[in-house]
């Protein structure tokens, strides 16, 4: 109730009230979302990876496969026309390299490291995650060195890396069936690498409260649900993304204090969490503050709020994976919301791109045990 109260103040506000409104409002779906499906990447890619429990990721295919459906419609609106050079407006569409393929290894490590990815750590706070903290703050240590190695890496590489767009060759018809074709193909791979999964679906429960605030929703229908608030988000305000307020905060406290290139070449005509320098809450912000708060209440409704135990041990692998977090996100202009899922769903190479490169990087590092560290 408190966060509708203050989606309401936030409407009546003059410029971009209205934005900051329903940015927290789909803060607050997923943070509801996110909880109640457990839906974190890392943990999502652990099951699959040590316990071949492939149920989760199923999750994932079907945010993707919804999110693909209503980008194709709302594209179809916005850029009618595929054989042009343009893009659609705003659509998290990036550069494909070496650098992406990098941060996506990077990323996986990292968050094999600190326990969870950026939006993993986020909703993990309602929870009562205290090691989401030291992560969080070493992402913010993260963007600063990625904003310094920036750079170099756009003139050496990200400037002339292509940005491949599968409508520009296949059409929104031709793209949305390769996509989902391919995410048939992950789903059967996935449940034929299934041995100790969970089912599909929940047995029926009597209790309608059990349903929606005890038990874990099926995967199928959390991620259907997040690929619609997804589509929502992109036609209102913006693709989802988790980490624009984090570098924007990280951006201008290092700007101020002069630690930063006077000029970041190109980043601001990128696509994706392009951080930007501000010291007002951006509408990235209202949504994780809307995620953090409404995981929160989920928690405490589900009595599933518990403070967890944190040591030096583990806050400092939290702030090294943070670290590695935020460096990674930067350079590829988002994490596993806004490139990974965000990306995919815009027919983007550069998501897929990502999806593939973090989970390799997951798997090398849980083979390596660092999650145990």
């Amino acid at each position: 109730m408190l966060l509708l109260g203050l989606a309401y103040v936030l409407s009546g506000r003059e410029g971009t009230g209205a934005q900051a409104s329903f940015s927290l409002l789909i803060g607050t779906a997923l943070g509801i979302i996110f909880e109640r499906a457990r839906f974190c990447f890392f943990c999502i890619f652990r099951d699959a990876i040590e316990d071949r429990n492939t149920t989760p990721i199923l999750s994932v295919l079907s945010a993707i496969a919804v999110g693909s459906v209503g980008y194709a419609i709302l594209f179809g609106q916005f850029l009618p026309d595929t054989s042009t050079e343009f893009f659609p407006p705003n659509a998290h569409i990036g550069p494909v390299s070496w650098v992406l393929a990098l941060a996506g290894l990077v990323f996986g490590i990292g968050m094999t490291l600190s326990g969870a990815c950026i939006s993993g750590h986020l909703y993990r706070i309602g929870q009562g995650s205290l090691r989401a903290f030291p992560a969080l703050l070493g992402s913010l240590i993260g963007f600063g060195l990625g904003f310094a190695s920036w750079n170099k890496l756009y003139l050496s590489t990200l400037a002339t890396a292509p940005k491949t767009w599968l409508p520009h060759t296949f059409g929104y018809a031709g793209s949305l069936f390769i996509t989902l074709a391919l995410l048939l193909i992950l789903a059967l791979i996935a449940r034929r690498w299934r041995a100790t999964s969970e089912p599909i679906s929940n047995a029926p429960s009597k209790s309608f409260y059990a349903s929606l605030i005890i038990k874990r929703w099926p995967p199928l229908l959390s991620g259907a649900l997040v690929g619609v608030v997804g589509t929502v988000a992109y036609l209102r305000i913006e693709p989802l993304g988790v980490t624009r307020q984090l570098s924007t905060t990280a951006r201008t406290v290092l700007s101020d204090r002069g630690y930063l290139p006077e000029t970041l070449e190109g980043l601001d005509v990128m696509k994706g969490c392009i951080a930007v320098v501000s010291s007002t809450i951006t509408n990235n912000g209202w949504l994780i503050i809307g995620i953090v708060f409404a995981s929160l209440a989920a928690a405490l409704a589900g009595n599933r709020f518990s403070w967890q135990s944190i040591t030096v041990k583990n806050s400092l692998t939290a702030l090294i994976g943070g670290v590695m977090l935020g460096w990674s996100s930067m350079i590829a202009l988002g994490c596993t919301v806004g490139v990974l899922l965000s990306g995919t769903q815009a027919f983007a190479l550069s998501g897929w791109v990502f999806f593939a490169t973090v989970f390799v990087g997951t798997l090398l590092s849980i083979k390596l045990k660092l999650h145990k560290i």
